[in-house]
């Protein structure tokens, strides 16, 4: 169930080169922070992992018949729906009856402190609030792979601070985590730390 990296590296058309010669080896219950300095190429190797992109060297190995999930900068929700909505969507989607998914959702919900607005529209939710229901969304569905994308990027600190505790809780659920992230909060909330700046061509 590991997914493994073999000498990826990664470039532009142009030629510039992002990254190489990364060897990894993921395993579930664990969660990677990928770090680096602006242009190093963090998203671009969550969707190398994802099996997004290509690489243009070496090779990724993933679980068989894995299924991944992500969470971006900027949560999406459907604006009318509600938070308990959004989290049960996805028990559904596995063959949960509806009560049982909407069981399931709220005990996410109150996980992620978020009971409080689960009858609220996404709309009506702050920053912070979409952000965690993402997270809670993301391990409804059970995935095998996790990417979650500068989580905080557009967070204030106090709020950003709030995300990274709820971060720390994504560990040892059963699937490989990954977070590409600036924010050293976030950084600190995983368990493993990737580096980029160590792959520098």
């Amino acid at each position: 169930m590991s997914l493994i990296l073999k000498d990826v590296g990664h470039e532009y058309e142009s030629g510039r080169r992002l990254f190489a010669g990364i060897d990894l080896t993921l395993i579930p219950g664990r969660s990677y922070a990928v770090v680096g300095p602006s242009g190093a190429g963090k998203s671009t190797l969550l969707g190398v992992m994802a099996g997004d992109i290509h690489p243009a060297h070496g090779c990724v190995r993933r679980p068989d018949s894995s299924s991944a999930n992500w969470v971006f900068q900027n949560p999406h929700g459907v604006a009318g729906r509600t938070a308990l909505d959004h989290v049960a969507l996805p028990f559904l989607a596995r063959g949960h009856e509806r009560p049982a998914a909407e069981e399931g959702a709220m005990s996410l919900l109150e996980e992620f402190g978020l009971e409080a607005v689960a009858d609220e529209a996404f709309r009506y939710l702050s920053g912070g609030e979409a952000q965690r229901l993402m997270l809670a969304r993301a391990i409804a569905a059970a995935p095998d792979l996790l990417f979650v994308d500068e989580p905080t990027a557009q967070l204030d600190l106090r709020t950003a601070h709030t995300v990274n505790d709820f971060l720390r809780r994504m560990a040892g659920r059963g699937c490989i985590v990954v977070i590409a992230t600036h924010d050293a909060g976030t950084r600190d909330s995983c368990t493993d730390v990737v580096d980029l700046a160590a792959f520098q061509p």
